[in-house]
């Protein structure tokens, strides 16, 4: 996928000098708060709603990282 924000930060860099940099991407940030009875239940839930609405899996790559909030609620 075509990154152009993060070709230019990646240009602007060396240019300032930092040519160590071998790559820069520019991407989105999304934390989300769920309520699930379980791990399985919420990555399930978590990777539907990735694909139908919070990124476009055509042109997209995304990971997740689940994160448990409270145990005794089911929040992750």
């Amino acid at each position: 996928m075509l990154d152009p924000a993060g070709t230019a930060v990646q240009s602007g860099l060396k240019q300032l000098g930092y040519n160590s940099v071998e790559s820069c991407r520019i991407g989105k940030y999304i934390e989300l708060t769920i309520i699930a009875p379980d791990e399985k239940t919420a990555r399930r839930d978590l990777d539907k709603m990735c694909d139908q609405m919070l990124a476009n899996p055509v042109i997209e790559n995304y990971r997740f990282d689940l994160i448990e909030v409270e145990s005794q609620t089911g929040v992750f």
